[in-house]
C-alpha cells in the first residue's frame, strides 16, 4: 500500500449498497464485514452456527453503529439449506449489489455433505454456483451487480480436475482438496464472466496472500507459528476483497484474478496450465447444473 499509494478504504461510501457474504463471522470474511459495515453497506452475513452469526452482528453493529446488518442461517454443506436461504435473502433483497463467495473448509480428513459430497467441495464449488445462479435477477437489477470469490494462492499447486475433483478416502489431502477446489473457484469465475455481459453482472476472483486466520490455524496446524511475523492480519488479507466491492473501476472488467489491489495470472507452473481446457471446464460447468440442480438463466 505505501509502494503504490493506494485509495485508503475508509475513503469509500457504500451507504447505498447491499451486500451478501459468507463466512463473515470470523478471519477475513469478519475483517472485510467490518469494513463494510463502517463504510455504511447494508450486510447480510451467510454463516451456518446461529450462536456465532448471532454474537458477529451485534458485535459489528455496537463497534460501527450500522444497523443494517442481518444474519442469515445456512450451512453451505447443505444444498437444501443454502437453497432456502438464498431465497429467504432474494425475498428481502429485490437489488443486490455485491455477492461475496468468502466461506472456506480446509479439513484435515476427508469428511462429505448431506448428500454424500466431499465437504470442501460442496462449500467452495457446490453451493457458490447455487447461490450466483439463484441470486442473478436481484444482482443484474444492481446494473451492475458484482460477484467476487475469496480464492487463494494455494490453488497455483493444482491443475483442473472434474473427475479428481472430490479426493477419495485412501488419497485424501486436505491441503490438496483444498487447492482443487481453489482453481475450479477460479475457473468458474471466468466462466461467469464468459456468460454474463459486465454490463450485468461483474465478477471477480481474488487470493489474500497468507494470512493469520482460524481457518488457517485449524487446517494447516502449526503454519502460523512457523510463518509467524510473515502471515498478514485479517485486515490485511481482507483490503483487496473490501477493495473491489468498493471501487468502481473494477466494473470496466470481468473475469480476472487480483491479489493486492492488481490483476495476476491463475497459473505459475505449465503443468497446471495444460490441464485448463476447454473440455473440463464444460465438464465442470456441466457438474455444477447437474449437482445442484440448476441451470443459470444466462
Amino acid at each position: 500500500s505505501r509502494l503504490f499509494d493506494w485509495k485508503p478504504l475508509d475513503s469509500y461510501d457504500l451507504s447505498d449498497r447491499t451486500i451478501v457474504i459468507t463466512g463473515g463471522t470470523s478471519g477475513l470474511g469478519y475483517a472485510a464485514a467490518e469494513e463494510f459495515a463502517k463504510l455504511g453497506a447494508t450486510l447480510v452475513i451467510v454463516a451456518r452456527t446461529p450462536e456465532k452469526t448471532e454474537t458477529a452482528v451485534a458485535d459489528l453493529i455496537a463497534a460501527t453503529a450500522n444497523d443494517r446488518i442481518n444474519g442469515e442461517l445456512a450451512d453451505l454443506s447443505d444444498l437444501d439449506q443454502v437453497r432456502a436461504a438464498t431465497e429467504r435473502i432474494k425475498a428481502s433483497h429485490p437489488s443486490i449489489d455485491v455477492l461475496i463467495h468468502n466461506a472456506g473448509a480446509l479439513l484435515p480428513e476427508r469428511r462429505e455433505s448431506p448428500d454424500g459430497t466431499e465437504i470442501t467441495t460442496q462449500v467452495m464449488v457446490a453451493s457458490p454456483f447455487l447461490m450466483t445462479s439463484l441470486l442473478l435477477d436481484p444482482l443484474r437489477a444492481a446494473a451492475p451487480g458484482r460477484v467476487i470469490t475469496m480464492s487463494s494462492g494455494g490453488m497455483y499447486t493444482s491443475g483442473l480436475t472434474v473427475s479428481g475433483l472430490q479426493m477419495d478416502e485412501s488419497s485424501y489431502n486436505g491441503a490438496q482438496q483444498y487447492a482443487r477446489a481453489k482453481r475450479a473457484q477460479v475457473v468458474l469465475n471466468e466462466m461467469w464472466a464468459d456468460r454474463i455481459p459486465k454490463e450485468e453482472i461483474v465478477f471477480h476472483a481474488m487470493h489474500p496472500g497468507w494470512a493469520d486466520t482460524p481457518g488457517v490455524d485449524a487446517g494447516i496446524p502449526g503454519f502460523g507459528r512457523l510463518m509467524g511475523p510473515l502471515l498478514r492480519s485479517p485486515e490485511q488479507g481482507a483490503d483487496t476483497l473490501v477493495w473491489l466491492t468498493a471501487d468502481d473501476s473494477v466494473e470496466q472488467s470481468t473475469g480476472l484474478f487480483w491479489h493486492d489491489r492488481a490483476v495476476r495470472s491463475t497459473h505459475k507452473l505449465k503443468s497446471t496450465e495444460r490441464t485448463d481446457t476447454a473440455a473440463r471446464r464444460e465438464a465442470l460447468w456441466t457438474w455444477c447444473e447437474q449437482h445442484t440442480g440448476v441451470s443459470p438463466e444466462l
